[in-house]
């Protein structure tokens, strides 16, 4: 059977990569696992903050995507200011290791009775 030359795939352009945005491009939008990547944390992580509405997302249709500047804002948000200082440790309580080994039966036993007078 003779190929249709009409039903051919076409090639489409390799992705554009973020540091070669210029203004005349259409924003950069990422699949969930190119931002899971971007982001090195997992990607139902992302999937699940996004379906909870907890992180910046952008809907093509149904299609979940992320921009560059949805990652910006997660990143931003997740940031913690340095304080300078750590916070002190709780007291662990103490193990077996820490307290005194027990005195043996023996020196109670071993010690004088004081005098009873019957």
């Amino acid at each position: 059977m003779p190929s249709n030359p009409s039903r051919s795939r076409r090639r489409l352009p390799p992705p554009a990569h973020a540091d070669d945005h210029s203004d005349d491009q259409a924003p950069r939008l990422y699949t969930p696992a190119e931002a899971a990547a971007l982001l090195r944390v997992p990607e139902s992580w992302l999937r699940r903050r996004a379906g909870r509405r907890q992180i910046p997302r952008t809907f093509l249709g149904k299609h979940l995507r992320f921009s560059a500047a949805d990652l910006a804002a997660i990143i931003a948000a997740a940031a913690e200011p340095a304080t300078g200082r750590r916070r002190p440790r709780r007291p662990r309580p103490p193990s077996a290791a820490d307290l005194p080994p027990p005195r043996s039966h023996a020196s109670i036993t071993a010690a004088p009775q004081p005098n009873r007078s019957e």
